[in-house]
């Protein structure tokens, strides 16, 4: 009885290990497929063909591309005095690590300000205060540009101040 007992045991593993199929074949076909269609769309984007303009290119005043903005209502800490849309390039808890990059911005030539917003008791560093918001996205964009690689300054955003 024991030996068929384990015979039977034994079957039932051998069957389980080979009844077990890898899934790695559904992978491969769905990685290969993805890849063909990149591949196709590389080679479409490639085929494409520009045409040249034949009239000359008028220079058309900057349009500003995301002039979404936030409303907070703020006290101004240091600097001139703030108009209704700012472009806040830094938000800090601690007041030094404002005063640094007001510091900064001072040297590279910007009339930086420092508000403060009690209601989230957080610093910001203005580095340009504008009367009309598409002058402050203009702005923005501009500043951005400027420094395209501090990931610090692509996070610039408009303030709207109550």
């Amino acid at each position: 009885m024991k030996k068929i007992l384990v015979l039977f045991m034994g079957v039932c593993v051998a069957f389980a290990f080979t009844s077990c199929k890898s899934s790695e074949s559904a992978y491969k076909k769905a990685y290969e497929k993805a890849k063909a269609q990149e591949m196709a769309e590389a080679t479409t984007q490639e085929t494409t063909q520009y045409v040249e303009a034949t009239a000359p290119v008028q220079a058309a005043a900057p349009v500003a591309a995301d002039a979404t903005y936030r409303t907070e209502k703020v006290s101004l800490v240091s600097g001139n005095s703030l108009r209704a849309y700012s472009v806040v390039c830094g938000s800090f808890g601690v007041k030094a690590n404002a005063e640094n990059l007001k510091a900064f911005l001072e040297g590279e030539g910007y009339d930086a300000r420092i508000v403060f917003n009690a209601n989230n008791n957080m610093y910001r560093v203005v580095c340009a205060s504008f009367d009309d918001r598409n002058a402050a996205a203009v702005a923005k964009e501009s500043f951005k540009a400027k420094y395209p690689n501090r990931q610090d300054f692509q996070g610039s955003w408009l303030l709207y101040n109550k």
